[in-house]
């Protein structure tokens, strides 16, 4: 009994030392505890299930992205489902874009007809009148193979959809009834700007378009009948092979008779689907859209659901009562550990076990296929940190004892100078992210990927590590946090940590600077050795938002980093430059927080994946003033529809500087954008 009693005087000291600490301490540890516990139960919803949890949300999406990446199989091209697309190329050679060309479909489904394939799905709503709809029709009710035709309706597809055009697409698809091409759902779910789980069974939707082809076909897959989990994406073993084969429907509109046999070949016994496969078309941001950068075309989504349910690969739920003993266990763990008394040496290593434990079980429950998509992976590391800090504050009921443990902890999961910044300044951070309002500067090097594929490996790392030092230079000397290297990119950020004042003037000229600096480096390159391929410009995006700064990671390795629209916007300013002709673009947001005045406006567009417009203005520090407020005026005229006046402004600053390709770019836009004065980028 004594020696009981021994083995547990370490919680008996520690909690004589919470009961010491007063009443007042005592009620806020309680609450804090108690919001410990919230926040690794609900870190990625409130409990009414569809309010992202602030702050944590973000990163929990982040967690389950780069594990549902890295856990994901990785397999041969599937042939089971072959893809017949429209792409861009089809749309030149058709000279038709939108809606797309429904005789080049009908003459398609004949020929696919014929070659044997278990079902077809066309991924393409007719919601309004062509030409071709009737030869379209006839050829839907002469089909001898089950096809599946994409619905939606206002209910479900609210953002695809208005009423005129489903009372169309209803008038339509009455004209098959007793045909053997059927109605089947195409909706995806895109909560949280993603399509990461199965869309939910309405009732009155018909069934979802993978689930009506497998009945079709005679493969039911009963488990998936109810099935609202994640989809099981898979990852392709080599880079170079898609997941699914691909074919231009152009290929069995117009057939080449020799082609016939081996189009045959590819279709025969395979699940087919029809839709687009083009830029601006349909795209579909998916769970390694964050990891990879690829937003596929929504038909290969609906690929791999099929191809999920042909191997019966349904992820295990979590129940929720298991997720409430794991919130109550993480808390329990903080509070035993905190009562510990450890020094730092000590507690150090085994807090890192403990968080490769929170971090490493849902990538090994993932392994093991469970669904982990709402599992609180980043909530348990928070709730933990408050559950622990609160305890440890009260059992010691002094800062410096706080102090000395951010000094042993938090330096291990972030760079040193900001650790430092944190430990002198505590409340600067607060743990898990929070929303900020930072200027974001991204960079590309354009024609680098051409050169490392030319060039010796060890002259591509010694190449890229010159420019990489000449940029990062540029970010410090100018007061910024560079937040990662993507290849040639570099992504910074100014305002967090520590925000300053002058935060958005650093970040300005900061940008200005890496261009200036990446053009001294296509010097020193082509000074180096004349037969090396010719590097590009610099490119760079500017953008000012909020974004969720913050530790993330996996459980190897935490970064402090920022996540959000901002970041997404400034990536996307960096790669419009290509398209508007420039070097360096920075949205009306960055130009007017940065309190300069050598921006020139260059007009307003709609970036690619975007739906929002931008106004764009270019830094010109020695450009005229008197051209820069021609070019407002202008934007303002295209912005109130008056066209003529504003291209008669712009082109006459145009003809003033006429080897400035931006200008000429901003003419042509205004030519081409609509009536207010809003440019599409494609």
């Amino acid at each position: 009994m004594n020696e009981a009693g021994q083995g547990f005087g370490w919680l008996r000291r520690g909690w004589r030392n919470v009961r010491e600490a007063g009443g007042v301490q005592l009620l806020g540890t309680f609450i804090v505890l108690v919001a410990a516990l919230f926040i690794a139960r609900f870190s990625w919803v409130l409990p009414d299930g569809s309010t992202p949890t602030p702050l944590t949300s973000e990163a929990e999406r982040a967690f389950y992205d780069l594990r549902a990446y890295y856990a994901a199989d990785l397999v041969e091209q599937d042939a089971r489902v072959v893809l017949v697309v429209y792409t861009d190329q089809t749309l030149i050679n058709a000279r038709k874009r939108s809606p797309l060309d429904r005789g080049m479909l009908a003459r398609a489904l004949r020929n696919i007809d014929a070659m044997g394939a278990k079902a077809i799905g066309i991924d393409i709503l007719f919601d309004q009148p062509q030409d071709e709809d009737e030869d379209l029709i006839a050829a839907l009710r002469g089909m001898q193979t089950p096809v599946g035709v994409a619905y939606a309706n206002l209910a479900t597809n609210r953002d695809d959809i208005v009423y005129e055009q489903q009372q169309y697409l209803e008038a339509f698809q009455n004209e098959l009834t007793g045909s053997k091409s059927r109605r089947a759902s195409i909706r995806l779910d895109n909560t949280f700007g993603a399509t990461r789980v199965w869309p939910g069974i309405v009732e009155g939707l018909p069934p979802l378009l993978g689930r009506a082809l497998l009945a079709d076909a005679g493969e039911n897959a009963p488990t998936f009948e109810t099935y609202e989990g994640a989809i099981d994406y898979r990852r392709p073993k080599f880079v170079d092979s898609p997941l699914f084969p691909s074919l231009q429907i152009d290929l069995f509109a117009d057939p080449d008779p020799e082609v016939l046999p081996f189009l045959a070949e590819q279709i025969k016994g395979k699940y087919v689907l029809i839709g687009g496969d083009i830029v601006d078309y349909d795209r579909v941001e998916t769970t390694f859209t964050s990891v990879n950068g690829e937003v596929p075309a929504g038909i290969a989504v609906h690929a791999e659901i099929i191809s999920q349910m042909l191997d019966n690969r349904m992820l295990a739920p979590i129940p929720q009562w298991l997720l409430w003993a794991m919130a109550v266990l993480v808390v329990l763990t903080a509070a035993l550990t905190a009562l510990l008394e450890w020094p730092a040496r000590r507690l150090a290593p085994f807090m890192v076990v403990l968080f490769a434990g929170f971090i490493g079980t849902p990538l090994a429950l993932q392994l093991r296929d469970v669904d982990t998509y709402g599992l609180p992976a980043f909530g348990w590391l928070i709730g933990w940190i408050m559950a622990f800090t609160a305890v440890t504050s009260a059992a010691r009921a002094a800062g410096a004892v706080q102090r000395n443990f951010a000094a042993s902890a938090l330096g291990k999961y972030i760079p040193r100078d900001i650790a430092q910044a944190i430990i002198d300044k505590p409340e600067l951070l607060s743990l898990g992210g929070e929303k900020r309002a930072i200027f974001v500067l991204f960079s590309d090097l354009e024609g680098f990927t051409k050169m490392s594929h030319a060039i010796a490996p060890e002259m591509v790392a010694k190449l890229l590590n010159r420019y990489l030092e000449m940029l990062s230079q540029v970010v410090l000397d100018h007061g910024g946090v560079i937040d990662k290297f993507v290849g040639d990119a570099v992504v910074a950020f100014w305002g967090a940590p520590i925000s300053r004042p002058d935060d958005g003037e650093r970040a300005a000229k900061a940008g200005y600077a890496l261009w200036q600096a990446g053009e001294a480096f296509r010097a020193e390159v082509a000074a180096m050795d004349a037969a090396l391929p010719k590097i590009g410009k610099t490119r760079v995006g500017l953008h000012y938002g909020e974004a969720v700064i913050g530790n993330f990671g996996g459980a190897t390795r935490i970064q402090y980093t920022a996540l959000g629209d901002s970041m997404n916007t400034a990536a996307r300013l960096e790669s419009a430059n290509k398209a508007l002709e420039s070097s360096i673009m920075a949205s009306r947001e960055f130009a007017e927080a940065s309190g300069l005045g050598w921006w020139r406006e260059m007009g307003r567009v709609v970036l690619r994946g975007r739906a929002k417009p931008v106004d764009l203005f270019e830094p010109a520090p020695e450009f005229p003033d008197a051209d820069k407020a021609t070019l407002s005026e202008a934007c303002a005229h295209a912005a109130a529809g008056k066209r003529a006046d504003a291209i008669r402004l712009a082109q006459a600053v145009a003809d003033r500087h006429r080897d400035d390709s931006a200008l000429r770019n901003l003419v042509k836009r205004m030519q081409d954008g609509d009536d207010g004065g809003t440019y599409v980028l494609g």
